[in-house]
């Protein structure tokens, strides 16, 4: 990614004349239409380039517009941070609003009896792809067998997904805390273990200035604060995720979003600072009670525009720490994630019905016919009781009874793999039987 072109700056002295534009009505409509998307600077150059103004003065006097009506933060008295909240922002939060935390808990949507298996596929994918955008090398299937299986990590990579998966399964467990540094470190420490170069930096602040951000160039695109300002850093970073409504209120999703951007800006960490980040926005957003947030992967949407990404935080740091382009962007990564996520129950309300002819086979129940149908499409599937049991977030013993019970109908066969590990794979008979099974449910 080459680095975007900086905005034009402004002088103390163009203030005056800059104000004087505001009034003039002529520019009101310009003005406005550059501010509806919010465009950086160097889209806006090209989009308000008119004979009546200049795009470079009109991108000044919309700066005054947006410096004015923006909200601030600041972050140990010396890091300035601003934000505006467009007509399309404020649509988005109330769409938000309706649906992450309420009207898609349904049993209409998402089905009491599917809950678990739909969250930990969504997990998964999270740890997958949060994991992959920090340079985790493997494939989406690769690395959902070893989390069904419970393998051990082969590699750094698997370490890395690994670690993702049991940190985003323990958040549910600090949903009733204040954000400390302490938990900040823990959620590190687990996110980070055995990933890096050195053991002792988990869970640890960096302990110097060798840490910058660079593009896939090479260039430094970031310089974090001094180490020294760490802890006082991320104390303020703390009082602001734990601040009260009634002492300013600023909306949960915005909110967790600036979290998100702030622990990437200030990079308290050697390594897995965008890990925690992610880890943190979804954090808050439990506790705020947006439930449906644990079904979506957000990181994924992410990976498929990590540029954008990128360019989302480089763009509010080169203007002047202007948090609005980062919170438009991961709005509207979030609506993808929302969007993906009911494609996929419609995908699984759709699968459900095209197993209908496993479920009428006498004493199969729902888990089973999935097995049967994942073993139908995929002749030479093979899985353990520990994958089946993680694949529906079930207990062992079910989970040994479901195979057990397709064992006994002749529908699968079992091996011994490595260390005494059972492995079950379609029979040899298997579409045989499956017919003859369906047709005496039939009768």
């Amino acid at each position: 990614m080459t680095i975007p072109e900086r905005p034009p700056q402004i002088e103390d002295n163009e203030i005056d004349d800059l104000f004087k534009y505001l009034t003039n009505e002529s520019f009101n409509q310009l003005i406005k239409e550059a501010n509806i998307k919010y465009y950086y600077w160097s889209d806006f150059k090209y989009k308000f380039n008119s004979s009546q103004i200049s795009s470079e003065l009109l991108w000044k006097i919309v700066w005054v517009k947006r410096a004015l009506s923006a909200e601030r933060i600041i972050i140990n008295g010396v890091y300035k941070f601003k934000y505006n909240l467009t007509i399309n922002t404020q649509q988005k939060l109330h769409e938000f609003d309706l649906n992450l935390g309420g009207r898609l808990g349904g049993e209409e949507i998402i089905p009491n009896s599917d809950k678990n298996r739909y969250l930990i596929s969504s997990i998964m994918e999270e740890a997958i792809a949060s994991s992959q955008l920090e340079g985790a090398a493997t494939t989406r299937k690769e690395a959902k067998k070893m989390l069904r299986e419970e393998r051990k990590p082969k590699n750094e990579s698997e370490q890395m997904i690994l670690n993702n998966y049991n940190t985003i399964r323990k958040l549910k467990d600090l949903i009733g805390e204040k954000l400390t540094i302490d938990i900040i470190l823990e959620i590190h420490s687990s996110i980070t273990k055995n990933t890096l170069n050195s053991p002792g930096q988990e869970g640890q602040f960096r302990k110097s200035n060798d840490i910058v951000v660079v593009n896939s160039n090479g260039d430094i695109v970031h310089i974090p604060p001094d180490f020294e300002q760490l802890e006082t850093l991320m104390k303020d970073y703390c009082d602001f995720a734990n601040e009260l409504n009634n002492e300013r209120f600023i909306h949960p999703i915005i909110r967790a979003t600036i979290l998100h951007f702030l622990l990437g800006y200030i990079h308290p960490f050697t390594n897995g600072n965008g890990r925690t980040a992610r880890a943190i926005f979804y954090w808050y957003l439990l506790k705020e009670g947006y439930w449906l947030i644990e079904y979506m992967s957000i990181s994924r949407m992410i990976k498929r525009s990590p540029g954008q990404y990128a360019k989302a935080y480089l763009y509010s740091e080169f203007d002047d720490n202007d948090l609005t382009y980062f919170i438009n962007y991961h709005l509207k990564t979030m609506e993808l994630a929302f969007d993906s996520l009911k494609s996929y129950i419609n995908r699984k309300i759709i699968e459900k019905q095209e197993i209908y002819n496993f479920k009428i086979i006498k004493n199969i129940n729902d888990r089973q016919s999935l097995i049967l149908k994942s073993l139908f499409d995929e002749p030479k599937l093979t899985f353990t009781i520990k994958e089946v049991q993680n694949r529906f977030n079930t207990a062992y013993d079910t989970a040994r009874t479901d195979i057990m019970g397709l064992e006994k109908y002749g529908l699968i066969k079992k091996n011994i793999s490595g260390k005494k590990k059972l492995v079950y794979y379609r029979a040899e008979n298997f579409d045989g039987i499956l017919s003859k099974l369906i047709a005496e449910g039939q009768a």
